[in-house]
Parts: C-alpha cells; structure tokens; sequence
C-alpha cells in the first residue's frame, strides 16, 4: 500500500522522511496552495465584474470567499495531484494549528482526493512523535478551518476598504490592518508621550562608606524628617512636583554645599534589617516569551526569531514553536531533570517536577511549551549548532532545563545610617545589599529585564557586616545630579508582551504584524527602538477620528474572542461578520461617511508645542514641515517625531532658501524649479503638485548654486539614448538613479564611475558599452552545481553585493556564512532554495516598458 504525506515545507519533508517506514511518500505543499485573489489579474474571468470582485469575497451571499491558485503554486499543485494518482491514502499532516488545519482543508478542496484522507497530529519532529501520529490520527477540524477563514476574510475586508480612504487621503501605497493599526496606534500613543514629556532635575547625595577598612554605597533619602524626590514625584507633562508629592527637592547649589559639610559629619548605623528571599523559575517558553526573551538577550527581532525557531523545528530539534500552552508533558519533565541531575548535581533539582499554568488572554493552541525535541535534552554542542540557530536553542535549552531546578535562595540586607552635623537635622541614608546564599536555577538561566537599569538578581551584591550603631568612616560625599526621562520607546520585546496583554492578535502572528508595520514605513528600526513615523501618526490620526473601533485594544481583543469562540462551535462566522461589515455601525457605512467628510489637509497635519508655530504635515512625497509664511522643508524619512524640535525644524526651512525658479523650459514651455527634498536637492518641470511632476537629481558633487537654467534642463532631459546594443540592436541610455548615474542595456544597469571621469551628461556609447560588459561579467556565476531534482533547471553560485548565493530560477538563496560557497553541494543548494521558495515571497513584477 503507497500512502501520500503532505507537509508544508521541503525542510520538514525531508525531516519526517527518516522516520517513516517503506511505503510512504512525502511531498511538500510550500504553504498555502489557495488564497483569496492578491491583484486584478488573478480575479477569475466570469466574476471580474461583479461589485465584490476586487474584495475577493462576496459580501452579498454569506461572506463566501473567492479561492484561487495563485500562479506560482500551480507547479506543485500539479505534482501533488500526479504524485495522489499512485496513492491508497493521503495524510494531511501539516502543523496542529488553525493555520496548519486551513492549509489541509485547501489542499483537500483542490486536490479532491478519491482515497481515505486521514489528519496527522504532532507537536514534534521526532521518530516517536511521527510513529504515534500515524497511529493516532483525525479528522479535520472544520471548526478550526471556520475560524481561520473568518479571521482570513475580516483581515481583507479591513485591508482592501480601509486603506483606499488612507490612499485619497494622505498618501498613496499606505495600507490599514486589523491588527497592524493597533500595533501602529500604541507605538504612536507612546510617541506622543514622550513628545509631551518635559524633563526634570533634581539632586541626591551618595556617600562612599566603610567598615573596617570595607567599602561600601549608600544613597541619601531623607533631610531631617523630609523625604528626597525621586523621578516618580513628578509630572511627566510639567516636569513640576505632584501637587500630592511632599518630597523635599535638592538643588545643585544645595546639595553640593551639603555634600561638602557631611564628608566630617558623624555617621552612625541606625537600623540593620535582613530578609530572606526565594526565587523561582520561569515557565517554559511559549511563542510570545521566546519572542520577548530573543529580543532581550541575543538582540533578535520577533521575525528574525520566529524564522530561526521554525528551521530548528523542521530539523527536529524543537517542539511545535506556535503555542500559548508552558505545560511540559512527563517526556521533556524527565529529560529536563536528567539534565539537571547530570550537569549540575541532585542538590540542583527541584524537590518535585514542575508544571506551569498558561496566562495568556484569549490562549488557544493547545501545544506543550517550547523545549528541545525528544528525550536526550541535547545541548547546541553536541548538535554542533552554529550562527542564530545555536543562540536560539541554547536560550530554549537553558530556560526548559531551569524550569525544573530549585529555587534560588537570596540573603537582602538593608542599613539605615544617619549622618549628623552639629546641631543640623540629620540626613538619612540607605544601603542595599545581597548575598546568593544558593544560586538554584539561577546557574542555568536568568529572566532578562526591559529596563536597562534594573540589576539582574543572580548578582552578589554583599554589605559588610554591620551592626547597630557601628560608625563607618566616609570616604567620599557627593551631589548627583539627575533628569527625569520620557516613557521608553517599545522595543520587539515590550511591544510583544503589551499587545498580548491587551489579547489583540495571536503571539504567532507578531513577528509578521512588526515586519508589515515596518516595510510599510509607518515604524522605523533605531537601534533596538521602534520608533513611529510621521506617516505613522497621520495614519493613526485618521484612523482613531474616522473608524475609532479598529484602532480600539478592547474592541481589537473582543474580536479576538469571537474568532476563538468560532473555533470553539459557540459562534458562526457569517453573522458575525455580517454585523462587522454591514451593520449600522459596520465598517462600509463608515468607510463611506469618510470619504465624503475626512478633510485631508486637516487630517495629515500635526501640531505641537514643541514645534512653535511651525507644522508637520504628510503628502503625497512624504512628510514635511511647514511655516506660517508658507515656507516648507521636507522631513528626514528618519526623522523621529518625539526628538523632532522647533529649532531642527527652522533650521531645515532655512537650509530651503536655495529653492529657487530657474526659469522656464525652452520646449516644455513650463517653469523648472530648483528644490530639495528628504534625499537631496533636485530639479522639477512645472509647479503642480497634484500632478507628479518630472523630478532629476542633482549628480553627487553638484551644489545647488552651481545650477543654472540650462544645466537642469540637460538633467531634466535625461535619460539619454548613447546609441544602439552592437549585438542586440537595443538602445543603451544614461541615467540617475536612486544610487546616483548609470547606463542601462535592457535589464543590465551599470553605475557611471565619476572618479574616473564619467559624466552622466557626456557619456559615450563605446565607456557605456565597456562599463556593461563589465557589469555582466560579474553577473557570471561563479559556478553551476548542477540541476534541481525537480524542476530540471540549473542551480547557480553567485557573488552579490550582500554577500554569495546560490540561484534557481527566480529563486534566491544567501549562502550561509557558516558554509563555504566554494564547497557547496548541490544537495545543501537544493535545500537552501526549496527553503527560501517556502516562505511563499511575493516576486517583483515585471517592470512596464515606458511609452515612448
């Protein structure tokens, strides 16, 4: 009997493979193989028609929606259809999750098999786990495929009505997300905090003590019986005292003065308390704490960790890595505690096994917890793991196996000691101490802390014996001056943990939520910040005034819980998305009032004490700021609004004084115009804005007092014909580009080299067609390893500008830098390609030729 496997991935095919007995085939489905249309050309002939058509589901007949296969999975639909014809069975045994339940139910609905279907259930890749999954399998969860859908056709509805009013709006190619706003909205919130933050000083002493002959810190709280301020006692809008704060609030003048005079004063110890402390360790990872975690520890983006995470699942090294469940099964508790026992001795272990409850809102996905496959507990050594996938598997190993150690036992000592001047009050000091009495888990892994300034608690911090009205000498007093700072910016970690706080999204889905909402420039990467965009506020602004409830955390959430409710039987899915969509409140009445009554300019502009009387706006080119006289500047793309001051913006308008007419154009009879924007100073035909106008560049090393009338209209020519291809026929021009001058022969471009005279204005055709063939020898590969096993066509190494890879088809592989390009096989090649075909990456559309 021949049974057909069906996985999603090729890296997972190969995987399941070693495990199987004789008789079993498995194919790989590279994800999805159906989807709702992705662009006009994909809307079947016969429905292209109807008022529906463009949303991909028919909201007039029971949110039906319309299927299709897109064009680059048509190849392996068809190979799994051939590869059925031989099959007794087919297993379905794609991942235990609503997204893996959907992609079975699609790949049922096109390949319609004749023979028994059966599901295949694990949460790890392992010759146990499969064995009993063939042993013990289901049938497809229709209920898990509802919600699925559900959620699949809200997202298009939101996307594909929402982001038309954002495009007449403010700008065009902007885009609105069930989830992606929200994320967008609580970034933005933050940003506006810290845009209205004022800054406070304030002053403390810090002493330098000891006993006998021991030194120790210690930080003044009180003046007589009034308590010093800290950062909390003021408000964050006024940078003044709380009206309901009684701190006392040191100056530089006065604390420097005091500093002085305590440094002879008599100091005593007053009060001597000692606590004992005990630690436990943290639950097993689940999605969102392993993206948290990554990010904190081993500097890892939510994306970046989610791709690592599920190469060491298809590998068979972990378990499931989309899960909200921290419960070990019996298996991972004793494997975790023989590791323990082995490693770090039976003191070392937990005095039971540890189990751990789930806390996440909304959790589904019933998975055991994140924890390195199988029974061996394995470390990244000895699976000789390299580069992101050792640092990932290292974190999981370390935080299963602490799970099961015993606490950590901890000593905290704290000393008042007063200090006396005379006759003066007395000033109050305190010093803080610890002592690890029994590490416990901490040997194995510590929990890490957002807040850079929060020590880590597997840190001796000891004091030196002190006793009740011991007397240490001082050292050293000093004033230390302060600053209340802002609200923190959110990082993949903080933003992660805050949404699945509020229960808007699923942890699974984060890492893509923080992708999108950067790719699509409302959020840019500074460092580990996330920082919002101006675009980003003009966005949110017009989505919190317009259409409050898809930006609301609450609303989000409970949306969250119908579609869970969906999965569970207690909801359907038409009713509830007919009262999302066209209820009297729903989202097309909405969308229509808006688009009769948003104002755009209102909408797009920002305003802010910080900013005097200047604004900041967002158009059709980006944002910008704008003075009350008129005069505009284009804004930074990285401008961060928060750090953005009325001085940065005045002096950006006043660099702006060289925008100037030059004149008019001798054959286009239209005003050219000397400007700068976001990217440099450039020349434009004609002064209308509303419609895009022809924009060149200056060359790099051309100031803008340099242009005159004639040599912008030279640029505003270009690009230039140099003559024909002498093998082609085809014409080769010269151009400036985003990355400066260039020739251009069909598809190869080539840059202009200024340092050895090249000119994009005199450039001939023989240093253009020298410069081409240049440029396409290094295009050569630097080798062919040979064909792929299935499509037949060659598999080629390159070297690129980012470094080599290996290339099938349209396809593109980097090349590890843990392997070498010049000892590739065709095998590890084969691999890296199907991998990076997987992922299902939209490919570039071909360019349209312009109308001559």
């Amino acid at each position: 009997m021949k049974r057909l496997v069906v996985v999603e991935s090729p890296t997972k095919a190969r995987t399941i493979r070693k495990f199987l007995p004789a008789g079993y085939q498995v194919e790989a489905s590279m994800g999805h193989v159906r989807d709702l249309p992705s662009s006009a050309a994909e809307i079947p002939a016969k429905v292209k028609k109807e008022k529906w058509a463009r949303l991909g589901v028919n909201v007039a007949d029971g949110f039906t929606p319309l299927y299709v296969v897109p064009a680059d999975k048509r190849k392996t639909v068809k190979a799994l259809k051939e590869a059925l014809k031989d099959a007794d069975e087919l297993y379905l045994a794609t991942d235990e999750d609503r997204e893996g339940e959907s992609i079975g139910w699609h790949l049922l609905e096109v390949l319609q098999p004749k023979v028994p279907v059966k599901r295949m259930v694990f949460h790890e890749i392992t010759k146990e786990a499969i064995l009993k999954a063939l042993d013990e399998t289901r049938e497809l969860d229709t209920r898990l495929v509802d919600a699925q859908e559900a959620r699949r056709v809200l997202d298009r509805l939101v996307g594909y009505s929402v982001s038309p009013v954002l495009w007449k709006k403010i700008a065009p190619k902007l885009s609105a997300g069930r989830v992606q706003s929200v994320a967008v909205r609580v970034l933005v919130e933050r940003e506006w905090e810290r845009l209205d933050f004022v800054s406070a000083s304030y002053f403390d002493l810090a002493a330098t003590l000891a006993q006998k002959g021991v030194a120790f810190e210690a930080k003044m709280t009180h003046l007589g019986e009034e308590r010093l301020a800290t950062g909390k006692d003021f408000d964050e809008k006024t940078g003044k005292l709380l009206e309901k704060s009684d701190a006392l609030v040191l100056g530089e003048d006065r604390a420097t003065a005091l500093a002085g005079r305590l440094k002879d004063a008599a100091w005593r110890v007053s009060e001597v308390e000692q606590k004992k402390a005990r630690r436990s360790p943290a639950a097993p990872f689940i999605t969102s704490t392993l993206q948290q975690e990554a990010n904190r520890k081993i500097g890892m983006s939510a994306r970046r960790t989610m791709q690592t995470a599920q190469k060491l699942y298809e590998q068979g090294l972990i378990t499931y890595m989309r899960t909200d469940s921290p419960i070990l099964s019996s298996e991972a508790i004793a494997a975790a505690r023989g590791a323990v026992e082995a490693r770090y001795g039976k003191e070392y272990l937990s005095p039971k096994p540890r189990q751990f409850s789930g806390k996440v809102r909304n959790a589904q996905e019933a998975h055991e917890a994140i924890r390195p496959a199988g029974t061996q507990m394995k470390t990244r050594d000895e699976l000789r793991l390299s580069g992101d996938e050792a640092k990932l598997y290292d974190l999981i190993w370390k935080r299963t196996v602490a799970s099961q150690m015993a606490e950590a036992r901890l000593l905290r000592t704290r000393a008042t000691i007063l200090a006396a001047e005379g006759t003066d009050d007395e000033s109050t000091f305190r010093a803080n101490g610890q002592v690890i009495e029994f590490p416990g888990f901490f040997r194995a892994y510590v929990e890490g802390k957002d807040d850079p300034s929060a020590a880590l608690d597997d840190r001796d911090s000891p004091l030196p014996p002190l006793a009740v009205d011991d007397t240490p000498d001082a050292r050293a007093v000093e004033a230390v001056g302060h600053e209340t700072k802002p609200p923190a910016r959110y990082t993949d970690a903080s933003l992660v943990q805050a949404l699945e706080k509020a229960g808007v999204g699923r942890p699974s889905t984060y890492a893509s939520i923080i992708d999108t909402v950067v790719r699509r420039g409302y959020v840019i990467r500074d460092k580990n910040q996330l920082v919002p965009t101006f675009t980003g506020m003009a966005t949110t602004n017009l989505l919190a005034k317009n259409f409050e409830r898809l930006v609301d955390t609450d609303f989000t959430a409970r949306m969250e819980e119908e579609l869970d409710e969906i999965a569970g039987g207690s909801e359907d899915r038409v009713p509830y998305l007919e009262r999302f969509f066209n209820g009297p409140e729903g989202l097309e009445k909405r969308i229509e009032q808006g688009v009769e009554t948003i104002d755009p300019r209102e909408i797009s502009t920002m305003r802010h004490v910080k900013w005097g009387d200047y604004e900041v706006r967002v158009g059709r080119y980006g944002p910008y700021a704008a003075a009350p006289d008129g005069s505009t500047a284009s804004l930074p793309p990285e401008a961060a609004p928060a750090d953005l001051t009325e001085a940065d913006i005045a002096a950006l308008i006043d660099a702006n004084d060289d925008e100037r007419p030059l004149g008019i154009h001798p054959t286009a009879e239209m005003p050219v115009l000397l400007k700068s924007g976001p990217y440099g100073p450039y020349v434009q035909l004609g002064d209308d804005e509303e419609t895009k106008p022809k924009r060149t560049s200056l060359p790099k090393g051309t100031e803008p007092g340099d242009v005159d009338l004639d040599l912008a209209v030279q640029l505003l020519n270009l690009p230039r014909t140099l003559g024909l291809h002498p093998e082609t026929g085809n014409e080769i021009k010269a151009n400036i580009g985003r990355y400066g001058p260039y020739v251009q022969h069909e598809r190869t471009f080539a840059s202009l080299k200024p340092a050895d005279g090249d000119d994009v204005l005199t450039v001939q055709l023989d240093r253009a067609l020298e410069l081409i063939a240049q440029k396409r020898q290094k295009a050569a590969p630097l080798r062919t390893l040979g064909a792929h096993p299935v499509s037949g066509k060659p598999i080629d190494v390159f070297e690129g500008r980012y470094g080599p890879y290996v290339k099938h088809e349209k396809t593109n592989a980097t090349i590890p830098k843990d392997m070498d390009k010049d000892a590739i096989t065709l095998e590890q090649a084969v691999a890296l390609v199907d991998a990076k075909a997987a992922k299902g990456g939209k490919k570039r559309a071909p360019r349209k030729k312009k109308a001559s």
